[in-house]
């Protein structure tokens, strides 16, 4: 392999196990703003209780996620120096804000959220709460933002020439408010809250399968049920305007995930099935005009098929449409769960509802691949674009880089990151298996009879 694609496959090694972790802190965040709030209500020593069991596993995501996004940082410059010198004023503007806007905002009070719980006022660990998962959320914003410019980049200037080229930010706010950007952000935010969602529901439904902690089960079960429906929901109103957004912008990007050569009327929309590139053709199940009118809201206005756009800028038309759709379908899967979820809840036993149980607890690995997934849809398929239109990824890797050294570096990580991932995994099934604190205070954790979560002294 040549030193492009080698670089490419480190910078995705590096950020795909990255991306395991700020997903998970985002949103659990959002969820700990609401079991606090509501211990800061009805003062239910219960809501503590959750709250603070959250705030520790939040605490382990966080590290983690910090310090292997570290890594990323240094990688553009050790494998994508020209790729850095072309977009540095723009990422340092955003970066640099997310600098001032997320990091500062949670290292100033993530120690009082962890440790003050008896050393602040209730409302000032509160406070201390919301901000940082407010931090967290910024962080993601900034990061986005970036990104999105790399997707769709608007207010620059190209100066210098060749290869002391590079793009200037010449209106601020037209760079963060980018075509691409509040879609963008907006699927992404809800893919992280799905995360934090979904590892909750999983938490809970291995305590139910366990008979363990069932108060503490119960209410975030049916918090988790709520939030993620809610989530589902918008999830999809997003990703219907995120797919509009592809299709004018980079509509390249839209043909190859749909396996679109040609273009024609009723354009049909791919529910499974394979691509065969040299017959360049989808092997599977459509259903006709689906895709015409998810994208001009029309059955019969057809969409850009790949033959319309020059070769050499098609990305990789198998990997992304079985990566689009393995999106698609894991959004599905959570649905289906949560569905079963409040059928079972609705009747009163979903507690002994085993088999929906056991797909609660693998429903954690759900949403954290769909991310996954949608990451390297959007990523792949603006290649081979490094900045669409404007620099070709071939184009921005460092120029003394030697595939030896690239190889080396991948090594270390993946065994440096298998290290690390196997702690975080024993770190985390020791704070499960130990389980909230407490549970006298709230409770008789072998209560098996049902409870309403919202009042758990209600039979």
């Amino acid at each position: 392999m040549d030193v492009v694609v080698l670089s490419r496959i480190q910078f995705a090694l590096t950020s795909s196990f990255h991306y395991i972790y700020p997903p998970l802190s985002i949103g659990i965040g959002l969820m700990l703003v609401f079991f606090e709030g509501m211990y800061m209500r009805t003062k239910n020593p219960l809501y503590k209780q959750i709250a603070k069991f959250w705030i520790k596993v939040f605490g382990l995501t966080f590290a983690l996620g910090v310090a292997t996004g570290l890594v990323q940082m240094f990688g553009f410059g050790t494998n994508w120096a020209r790729y850095s010198r072309f977009v540095g004023d723009v990422f340092g503007s955003a970066l640099g804000a997310e600098g001032v806007f997320a990091f500062f905002l949670e290292a100033g009070f993530i120690g009082i959220m962890l440790f003050g719980w008896d050393k602040v006022s209730p409302k000032m660990h509160y406070l201390s709460t919301i901000l940082v998962a407010l931090g967290s959320h910024f962080s993601a914003v900034w990061i986005v933002v970036a990104n999105s410019w790399m997707q769709t980049p608007t207010g620059y200037k190209i100066v210098g020439e060749g290869l002391e080229a590079r793009a200037v930010v010449t209106d601020f706010w037209q760079m963060v408010f980018n075509p691409s950007a509040i879609d963008r952000l907006t699927h992404v935010v809800l893919g992280c809250w799905l995360s934090g969602i979904f590892f909750i529901l999983s938490v809970s439904a291995y305590y139910m399968l366990k008979k363990k902690h069932l108060e503490f089960s119960r209410v975030c079960m049916k918090l988790g049920l709520i939030a993620g429906s809610i989530v589902l929901v918008l999830q999809l109103i997003s990703a219907d305007s995120t797919a509009r957004g592809v299709a004018v912008n980079q509509p390249i990007k839209l043909a190859a995930i749909e396996g679109l050569y040609e273009t024609v009327p009723y354009t049909p929309i791919g529910v499974v099935g394979w691509v065969d590139p040299k017959a360049e053709k989808v092997h599977g199940i459509k259903i006709p005009g689906v895709l015409s009118f998810l994208v001009s809201r029309n059955f019969e206005t057809p969409v850009k098929g790949l033959n319309e756009f020059p070769k050499d800028e098609w990305p990789n038309v198998p990997v992304l449409f079985q990566t689009y759709h393995l999106m698609i379908a894991l959004w599905a899967a959570m649905v289906v769960c949560v569905l079963l979820a409040f059928y079972f809840w609705r009747k009163k036993t979903l507690e002994n509802a085993k088999w929906t149980l056991r797909a609660l607890v693998f429903s954690v690995l759900f949403p954290a691949i769909a991310n996954q997934a949608g990451w390297f849809t959007a990523e792949m398929g603006r290649q081979p674009w490094v900045v669409y239109k404007l620099l070709r990824t071939q184009d921005g890797v460092s120029a003394s880089l030697k595939a030896g050294q690239v190889v080396s570096s991948i090594t270390m990580f993946a065994c440096l990151y298998t290290l690390l991932f196997v702690l975080f995994i024993y770190l985390l099934n020791h704070k499960i298996q130990h389980g909230p604190e407490d549970d006298n205070e709230a409770g008789d954790p072998t209560e098996t009879e049902y409870r309403d979560p919202f009042n758990p002294t209600k039979k």
